[in-house]
């Protein structure tokens, strides 16, 4: 367990390899799973506001169902989440011209449409995040035949999770904080 300020990380953050292969996975990670992608309170503030710059972005049949459940819902376990279609796709995905699902707010945010890139659960995949007072558990919970792919392109190129998810650990802990894993990360390379 490797410890930054309030914020507790499995060893397998630093240890394990992991390179998304959308290829392989066709985007698994929005469509699977026993609900939609966990929110925070904030991002549903702010993906109810940017929905309307957004929406052109999706597809007709999942606006239906933002139009009937809202821009997102709660689920018993994980709170605030994205609405899905039929318990499958998030309605804020879409798939592309070679059958990959992506994300429709990412793809508004690519266009420099939005300022909002997706909800940080999901740029954060396949880490996942708990929270409990006072800290937060920040866990590699790779799906097991979905994200195999991902697993053996990030042995590969040998690239380690917290590498691959540069981005979105600075976007949710900042810079010093990722330096810091970094720094981590390169003394028990030195160590193994």
């Amino acid at each position: 367990m490797i410890a930054i300020d309030d914020v507790l990380l499995s060893d397998e953050i630093i240890e394990e390899n992991f390179v998304c292969d959308l290829d392989k996975c066709q985007g698994g990670c929005c469509v699977d799973g026993d609900c939609g992608a966990p929110l925070t309170l904030e991002e549903t503030k702010i993906i109810a506001d940017l929905y309307p710059r957004f929406k052109p972005h999706l597809h007709h049949g999942y606006v239906s169902e933002i139009e009937r459940q809202g821009t997102h819902t709660i689920d018993s376990e994980h709170g605030y989440v994205t609405p899905t279609v039929n318990g499958g796709i998030c309605v804020y995905g879409y798939t592309d011209d070679w059958g990959v699902v992506k994300c429709g707010i990412e793809k508004a945010w690519l266009a420099g449409e939005i300022e909002f890139r997706k909800p940080i659960s999901c740029h954060l995949y396949p880490i996942r995040i708990i929270s409990h007072p006072g800290y937060e558990a920040v866990n590699y919970e790779p799906r097991k035949k979905m994200c195999k792919p991902a697993c053996k392109l990030g042995n590969k190129l040998k690239v380690p999770v917290y590498k691959f998810l540069k981005d979105a650990l600075i976007r949710k802990y900042g810079e010093e904080f990722y330096n810091t894993l970094d720094a981590v990360a390169e003394k028990y390379r030195k160590n193994r």
